[in-house]
């Protein structure tokens, strides 16, 4: 320091901060060789705190807004230390650091990695987490001790680090213990913020900290568990499978109604699928612990568990293709019953399993004879 410092330094009698920053939680004022004169002016301002240190211990502490006359009455805890009984006239040295006592806000926090908790419906799952945090100095001499040290200008972000990673450590423990499924989170971010809050504000005091806000953002799953999810739900809006296949199938016979030989083309491909779906259906309602059905062979054996198998099929089964509609399965009486009906003439198209496309009726050899001699031209 020059001598012009120096001097400057001897002359001011006003002990004040102004802070420019929005991030400095504790400022230690400059004073040549540390030497206050008697009867100096110390201004704490709204959001502040003064603390005196004596050789490296705290003294005295200002804790309220004002402009104080450093004296001996003002200053009882270092006078005792000092020895003065009757004030003091000459400079006397100490340290004076002022501390913030205001919120700093918006500080984040989320997971690094995904944690592990048990879910009661879906068992082990990982969850992320983040959010915003606001943080205040509540106790001066233990943050003053445990966390600033001698350090003449201490920031929110040289902590900042390590209160994410407490708010994560306990993130864990407030989501169990909150006992709230993974599906209900969302709903219950508020809940689980206050919960948290109780956890975590018992670290902080530690380091004479106190967290006045906690705010769960958002809680997510892994990618691959929300596109099951995303599945399952799929499936509940569907409902009834069975109507949505039916109705599947009306509306590619509708489309294919409205491209000419389009319906013989398709006929196959919704064939196929509607047996498909008729051999899930029936896999499907088959009841715990039976044995499903031998389909290699044609009799009707009794299976091991004592459940008896479905009947054998009644002959061969037709899919017809009535007012652009597709209609059946029918045995071949039914299809005897509807040519009598008129509905099946010998141009309706007809399918069944084996074949590759939609055909007319008269060239299936099991159908011809059905509709008798063909009329004399």
């Amino acid at each position: 320091m020059g001598i012009w410092d120096k001097l400057t330094g001897e002359l001011i009698d006003i002990i004040e901060w102004l802070d420019d920053s929005r991030d400095t939680m504790v400022w230690r004022f400059p004073r040549y060789q540390n030497e206050i004169k008697n009867g100096a002016k110390l201004i704490v301002r709204e959001s502040q705190a003064a603390a005196f240190i004596n050789e490296g211990a705290i003294a005295d502490v200002f804790e309220f807004p004002g402009t104080f006359t450093l004296d001996t009455k003002n200053l009882p805890i270092l006078s005792t230390l000092r020895g003065w009984k009757y004030g003091f006239n000459s400079p006397f040295k100490a340290e004076v650091y002022f501390v913030s006592m205001r919120t700093f806000t918006d500080r984040k926090w989320g997971t690094k990695n995904p944690i592990m908790m048990r879910d009661p419906e879906f068992g082990p799952v990982r969850l992320r987490a983040f959010g915003t945090f606001a943080v205040r100095v509540n106790q001066i001499g233990t943050f003053l001790k445990t966390v600033v040290g001698t350090n003449a200008r201490f920031t929110i972000d040289q902590i900042g680090d390590q209160l994410r990673d407490l708010m994560v450590a306990r993130f864990a423990d407030a989501a169990a213990e909150s006992k709230i499924p993974v599906l209900d989170m969302a709903a219950n971010q508020d809940e689980l913020g206050k919960v948290l809050l109780g956890r975590i504000n018992p670290d902080f005091a530690q380091f004479g900290l106190e967290v006045t806000q906690l705010v769960v953002e958002n809680i997510s799953l892994p990618p691959e568990v929300e596109q099951a999810l995303d599945k399952r739900t799929s499936m509940g809006v569907l409902g009834d499978l069975n109507k949505y296949m039916q109705y599947q199938s009306a509306e590619a016979i509708r489309e294919a109604a409205q491209n000419p030989g389009g319906i013989a083309g398709i006929g196959a491909g919704m064939g196929a699928g509607m047996a498909m779906a008729n051999q899930m259906g029936a896999a499907l309602q088959t009841k715990p612990g039976a044995s499903a059905p031998d389909s290699s062979s044609g009799s009707s054996s009794v299976s091991s568990k004592g459940a008896p198998p479905p009947l054998p099929s009644q002959g061969v089964q037709f899919f017809v293709a009535i007012d652009n509609q597709q209609t059946g399965p029918f045995d071949a009486a039914a299809v005897q019953s509807q040519i009598g009906a008129g509905r099946i003439t010998r141009q309706t198209l007809v399918w069944k399993h084996g074949m590759t496309n939609w055909t007319a009726a008269e060239t299936i050899a099991e159908l011809q004879q059905l509709f008798g001699p063909p009329a004399l031209p």
